[in-house]
């Protein structure tokens, strides 16, 4: 089992910035790809960024790249996403996940934390 646990959210307006942090805890945090994931009200829950397990490997969904970086601290068991540029339409509950494939997918997550609420206003 893998407990995660996301904080950094908050209210910004846009243009700001904002760093979230997800901590893991139970099993070895580096042997897990790790995701963030969001989902706005009335919305399906979306990719955002992903990071392999030793941190080489990053890819972003398209609204996200030049604006967000994702990073890991294995040492930490804790993994960010750097979010700068914000939006309004970045407003969401955002996620992260663990899981044993380096894959977008959400079902392919095992582990979920309970998610941080990110509002923009603009």
């Amino acid at each position: 089992q893998v407990q995660l646990v996301e904080s950094g959210g908050g209210l910004v307006q846009a243009g700001g910035s904002l760093r979230l942090s997800c901590v893991a805890s139970g099993r070895t945090f580096a042997v897990y790809t790790m995701g963030w994931f969001r989902q706005a009200p009335g919305k399906e829950r979306e990719f955002v960024a992903i990071i392999s397990r030793s941190g080489g490997t990053t890819d972003y969904t398209d609204s996200a790249k030049g604006r967000f970086t994702i990073s890991r601290d294995n040492a930490k068991n804790t993994v960010y996403l750097q979010m700068n540029s914000l939006k309004s339409e970045d407003t969401a509950v955002y996620f992260c996940a663990a899981g044993s494939q380096y894959l977008r997918r959400s079902r392919n997550y095992d582990y979920w934390g309970q998610g941080t609420q990110v509002t923009v206003s603009s």
